[in-house]
């Protein structure tokens, strides 16, 4: 009963035969591998893009940081969700890759809305010299609260941005399991919706640890390779995260792990509302943010359920009171996980 993060799943079989399979004899460092020629063409038909230039870190922080550093000046400030994993999870990382430059934090909670990231912008900018300057715009999808942008939502957001000028990134590190819910092409959710980078996720969804940057703009191509170079994250044997992405790719594994995992949320939801919890916010992919009572949880804990405590505390007198909790499904969770999960509600 692991609803702990979509991190802690297994890699996928496929994945790891992959990896063995090119693990025979040698290949050339630092991304000049024959694998990575063919994770390259992978995405750029995925994303009905011929000319994006593609490359793989093993992090995604590394993705977002390095990404948003190619279009962010010291000066600059980036605009994000006061949630989003920049501002909450990332150490300060996109920060110091961009030199110092800032984050302005739009307000409203987990989804940006086209009002509220336009009166941020255009509340910068307006000190001259002794302010930051306007930067891009950073929209995560999937949401950190587990919800998703329509693509109507998205061009909204990327029309704000380019009514001031600014490039827009996106954090991908759910970008399959948004993918699966909207029943949309990733060209529609990204160049065509008005993205200009991407952070696209494969950890969360069956792999074992690689992130891919996708630049819609190749200009920025060589910035990108340096700022990774520089940063430390250019590997030696690149080959190890290209064989990751290349079995990822292939057959569209991808989105089938995506599938399974937003199902196996499905499922977890329908039996949680049958039980009576209480959702923070609308579960529209893998993850989910619940409440129910205390003493749920504590019955759920002592039989070894994993998972975070997300607003209250085991600790109390009361065991009717509703304790909020966060609950991910990765693509291996077993239906039979799921229902002993429920039976102890």
């Amino acid at each position: 009963m692991f609803f702990a993060s979509d991190n802690a799943g297994p890699v996928h079989p496929q994945v790891m035969n992959r990896m063995m399979q090119d693990n025979t004899g040698h290949a050339m460092p630092y991304g000049n591998d024959p694998v990575m020629d063919e994770v390259r063409q992978a995405i750029r038909r995925t994303f009905e893009a011929p000319e994006a230039e593609v490359f793989l870190v093993a992090t995604g922080t590394a993705a977002n940081a390095l990404a948003l550093a190619c279009y962010t000046q010291p000066f600059d400030t980036v605009f994000c969700s006061n949630v989003a994993h920049i501002h909450e999870d990332e150490c300060n990382a996109p920060e110091f890759y961009a030199g110092g430059a800032k984050l302005t934090l739009v307000p409203g909670g987990d989804k940006m809305t086209p009002k509220a990231l336009h009166a941020t912008i255009a509340g910068e900018e307006v000190r001259g010299v002794h302010g930051p300057q306007r930067g891009p715009v950073s929209i995560t999808q999937v949401t950190e609260r587990g919800e998703v942008y329509t693509l109507d939502e998205l061009r909204a957001l990327t029309a704000v941005a380019r009514e001031f000028d600014l490039p827009v990134h996106l954090d991908g590190a759910r970008f399959a399991n948004a993918i699966n819910t909207l029943d949309c092409t990733p060209a529609e959710m990204t160049w065509k919706s008005g993205v200009d980078i991407l952070s696209f996720g494969g950890t969360k969804n069956g792999c074992m640890g690689v992130e891919a940057v996708v630049l819609f703009d190749p200009d920025k191509a060589w910035e990108f390779e340096l700022r990774r170079k520089r940063g430390a994250h250019l590997f030696s044997k690149h080959r190890y995260l290209s064989s990751q992405m290349a079995a990822y790719l292939d057959g569209d594994l991808w989105m089938e792990t995506a599938a399974a995992a937003n199902a196996h949320a499905q499922r977890l939801a329908a039996g949680l509302r049958d039980k009576g919890a209480e959702f923070l916010h609308q579960p529209d992919a893998n993850m989910i943010f619940a409440a129910f009572p205390r003493a749920a949880h504590k019955r759920l804990h002592a039989a070894g359920a994993k998972y975070y405590i997300w607003e209250g505390t085991l600790e109390g007198d009361d065991p009717d009171e509703m304790i909020a909790a966060r609950l991910v499904c990765d693509w291996s969770i077993s239906d039979a996980q799921i229902d002993q999960f429920l039976s102890y509600l």
